[in-house]
Parts: structure tokens; sequence; C-alpha cells
């Protein structure tokens, strides 16, 4: 089948409103789109998704295909940007709030925050995990029902003119930036590329007479920010939602101000370094008119997963597990708040961090450097980023020898910070 308009896929779309990409995850009646990479090609599928159940398969290049799969195989010049172009038409037919969030750290905990809040009053839509690339966002817009009252749309990058083209089909009307530093160097080129890369968000908005939440603290958010319309600040010591942090038995304690008004929220998130998120989630809930207790309770019943700032027991030992990523700046930050805690026998386990490209080797001799300002029970480094680098810490190459070298410790009552790259997977330090 051919089609003669993107109108054409969207009426078969609204008859068939789940969208997959992946044949395992397949249901029946899904619409299958049969996306392409260096390293899989989806049209290879297509004869097994329709056989699956799937009710259309979306290809570009030719399939061979029986009679009875003829009218639901429809064949388009580009299957990704069609997609694309789909996800930009069901999102034309909302006129709601899409915020967009961005930034080199938080954004996944800080979208959760917010989309906790917003579903506490709203029917709410969001990124699910972090599907927030190329095909995430139009997958997450595509999974948006007619019944939405709110849109919460992460949006990751890795390279300049990412957010742009993100933003061409979710098109947000609000957004916040969480905040700008020393992440995807290899792409971005600098950090004032990130800068650059991340304000592609703010752009946007600026262009579209949007609204932005900014982080009122950050001075180079505030520049970001100008000629925005709509301003809704939040900060530690400025805007119109203020908060402060402190640590309650390792987790999170935030007080906030809204004019005379304040309020404790006691999160399961380990960390000051997650003020900035919560406050944010606390300024776009006050924003939307979310009551204040249901601002509290949505913030305060959120438990992070998935290794974000999680508070774990491991063997009687405390650890501080925030290994889904890691760069300079936030290694940073975790490195502050894992010394001020004031507690014994400290250990602090870092893996290598992926993405920095020349910058890589001179970015962990400063992590190095910053580590030794410290006092720790023991530190343990591993990944080939540390490899080439002088210090007087235990080094491993590979996870597995790390791992085998924690078990045979036998550690008990001891605080870990376990902290790295993707592609360390360091929480495979604690697994069973």
């Amino acid at each position: 089948m051919q089609l003669s308009s993107i109108e054409q896929l969207y009426d078969i779309y609204l008859r068939h409103p789940q969208v997959q990409t992946d044949t395992r995850k397949l249901k029946l009646g899904d619409l299958y789109f049969a996306l392409k990479g260096p390293n899989f090609n989806g049209n290879e599928f297509a004869l097994s998704a329709l056989e699956a159940g799937a009710s259309f398969a979306i290809v570009d290049e030719p399939i061979p295909h029986s009679d009875a799969f003829h009218e639901r195989i429809i064949q388009v010049k580009d299957v990704l940007s069609t997609l694309q172009t789909l996800a930009k038409h069901h999102r034309l037919q909302f006129e709601i709030p899409f915020i967009g969030i961005t930034g080199s750290n938080g954004k996944t905990t800080t979208k959760e925050l917010i989309a906790a809040v917003l579903s506490s009053h709203f029917i709410t839509y969001t990124t699910k995990g972090n599907l927030n690339n190329h095909i995430g966002v139009p997958l997450t817009i595509l999974s948006i029902h007619p019944d939405a009252q709110m849109a919460v749309i992460e949006m990751g990058a890795n390279h300049l003119q990412e957010i742009a083209s993100y933003c061409e089909y979710a098109m947000p009307n609000y957004g916040l930036i969480t905040n700008c530093g020393k992440a995807h160097l290899e792409g971005f080129g600098s950090e004032e590329g990130v800068k650059k890369g991340k304000g592609e968000l703010f752009e946007y908005i600026k262009m579209h007479h949007g609204a932005a939440f900014v982080m009122q603290d950050y001075d180079y958010l505030n520049a970001m920010s100008a000629g925005i319309e709509t301003l809704i600040y939040y900060g530690m010591n400025k805007g119109t939602i203020q908060g402060k942090g402190n640590n309650v038995n390792g987790l999170l304690n935030v007080t906030f101000s809204k004019g005379t008004l304040l309020q404790q929220i006691q999160t399961q998130l380990v960390g000051d370094y997650n003020l900035p998120n919560v406050l944010a989630a606390v300024s776009i809930g006050e924003h939307f008119k979310v009551p204040t207790e249901k601002i509290k309770n949505a913030i305060e019943n959120y438990t992070p997963s998935n290794s974000r700032s999680q508070l774990v027991k491991w063997n009687n030992n405390d650890v501080i597990l925030d290994a889904y990523n890691a760069n300079p700046s936030s290694m940073k930050v975790a490195i502050d708040n894992f010394a001020q805690l004031k507690i014994e026998n400290k250990i602090i386990c870092l893996g290598g961090m992926k993405e920095l490209g020349e910058a890589t080797k001179q970015e962990h001799e400063d992590l190095v450097t910053y580590l030794q300002k410290f006092d720790w029970k023991q530190v343990v480094l591993v990944g080939n980023e540390f490899k080439n680098n002088s210090h007087p810490y235990l080094y491993f190459e590979e996870i597995k020898e790390a791992k085998k070298w924690l078990s045979e410790q036998h550690f008990t009552k001891h605080t870990l910070l376990i902290k790295g790259s993707r592609g360390i997977q360091m929480e495979q330090l604690i697994a069973d």
C-alpha cells in the first residue's frame, strides 16, 4: 500500500493507536514501524510482525510477501521521518501544556518528579524511562491519548541541532533546562557547545512565544532564557519558589517557600544535588495550581529507581547507588555530597566517564585529583578511562574484577557511593 498523505496514515493510527518498533514487544493490533540503523534493519522483521498480529507494517524497503499481507504493508520513503511526521501530526491535535525538559544532569529525575506532581491533579502523559532520543520522543508523543491534560517530554542530546529537531515535532510551549555541564563533550565539543545545544529548547520557546521555568541561581540559565516572554523562576536564593535542603537519615529533606508560606518535603532521594530537581517540580506544580498538599505528597511518595539517586541496603551496608550515568559535573556534586555526610567508613566506587572525546584523559586526571581532597576508607576506580592516570587508589579494568574484590572484603556497616557511566554498569558491583 502506498500512502497518499500523512492524514491517511493518521486515520490508520487512530484505529490502531499503539505503536511498536520492536517485534519482541509487539501486541495484537499494534502498528509496526520498521526502523533501521547501523546494526539492525526492522524491514527484515516486517512479515514476522504481521504474522505476530501487527495491524500494519510501515517499511521503506521492498518486502517479499504473500497476497494475504498486501494491504497491511505500507511502503514509505523513510520510516523514521514518517514516524516523526506522524508524531507531529498527532501533536497538532492538542492544545494542552507540552513541557519540554533537557539538561546535562538530572533531567530524568526532574521529569519523573514533575510528572508525579502533575499526575496528582491532571491526566498526564510523559516519557517512559529515558526514551528521550529521535525515536523515543516521537514514540512518547504518539503514546498520548485524547484525554490528556498535560504532557511532559524529556529530550536528551549529544550534539548540536538535536534538541532543535525534537522541538519541530514535540512543539513544547513550556521549557525547562535543568543545568549545563561537562556532558557529551565528544559531540558538543566544549561546555559552551553544551549550552548552545541545550539552549535550542529555549530558542524554540522564545520563537514560539512560550514560557520557561528557570533556575534563577544559575546565571547562565538567566542569560540563555533572555527574551522569552514568560519566565517562571525558582531557586535556592532567588525566584518565586525558593528552597533549602538538608540531609535526614541519608535522604534529602527540602524546605521551600512561596512568599511567607513554608513547607517541608521529605524526599526519598539521596543528595542535595537533587534540590534543584525538587524545586523545579514544585515550581511547575504551583504554576499550574496543583494544591500544595498534592505537590508535597507526590514528591514524598516518589521512589527513585534504575540506579538513580537510590539509597539501598547491601550485605548490612548502606549504598548510594547513582550509577545510571556520569560526567565530570555530576561526578563532582556526587563526591561533594558524599564527603559532607557525617558518617564513617566511606567507600567510593567510580566508573569511567564516557563520551568525553579528547577531554577524556584530562577529565579523569582532574577527577582523581579532586578525590584526593577528602579522606575515604577506600576508593575503587573501574574502566579503561582511568588506566593511564597516576593515582593511589585501587584500579580494575573490568567491572567483574572489581565485583570479585568487593565480595571478598566482607564489609559491614560501611557506606558506599557507586557511580559511573552507563557503559561501565557499576550497579553490577552489588548485583546478586
